[in-house]
């Protein structure tokens, strides 16, 4: 696994290096890393929604495909808990943002977990309508990778062969998020990933090395 967010923002005294990519090469260095990994790999692409995990999941489908890898996308905004429990103390809420209202129980038991064994829900919650998207299980091929993005995943040990965190500094974030009454639940987050990538910039990340 790669450094964790703490040892990058603290200065902990680990020696790290920042290799400069452009969002393309970022891209090739995942598919690159994917097709390294033999059978059903799963790839958790995590971030804050300022940091648009979701964009950079989207763009490596197609360069896995081309390598030979079945793709199957799937957002933890379709793994949300229903609005009683999310909602429960609020809609500003940074302490439910954290904790209450990702159902990252139900993406481990719905999507990691079966992966491993060929099948995968692409969703689980309807938020628009807050019930059951009642969407049926699809079948992940022997050599299928199931791309997963979300936020606040990696400090829950989720199971994943492959997982990429785009670290955004602290006045990025602020400046970024739209919503700032969540800004609060990322101050005691510390991810652990096997890709840990500055993202301050998009157009010209740089990938962590230590």
């Amino acid at each position: 696994m790669g450094p964790g967010l703490g040892g990058l923002a603290t200065g902990s005294g680990v020696a790290v290096k920042v290799r400069p990519l452009t969002f393309d090469t970022l891209v090739a260095e995942i598919a690159g890393r994917v097709s390294e990994l033999d059978g059903r790999v799963r790839v958790l692409v995590d971030g804050a929604p300022a940091a648009a995990p979701g964009a950079l999941a989207d763009a490596v489908v197609e360069p896995l495909r081309a390598l030979g890898r079945a793709v199957r996308r799937v957002s933890l905004e379709d793994f949300l808990r229903p609005a009683s429990v999310r909602l429960e103390h609020g809609r500003t809420d940074s302490y439910s943002y954290r904790h209450d209202w990702f159902d990252y129980q139900g993406l481990q038991r719905e999507v990691l977990d079966p992966a491993v064994d060929g099948r995968v829900l692409p969703s689980l919650w309807n938020a628009a309508t807050d019930r059951a998207s009642r969407a049926e299980y699809v079948d992940l091929p022997e050599n299928g990778v199931v791309l997963v993005d979300g936020t606040l995943m990696l400090d829950r040990w989720l199971p994943a062969e492959l997982t990429v965190h785009l670290w955004l500094s602290p006045g990025a974030l602020k400046r970024k998020t739209a919503e700032e009454w969540t800004l609060p639940a990322f101050d005691d987050y510390e991810p652990v990933a096997d890709l840990f990538v500055r993202y301050d910039h998009p157009g010209r990340p740089g990938l962590v090395e230590s």
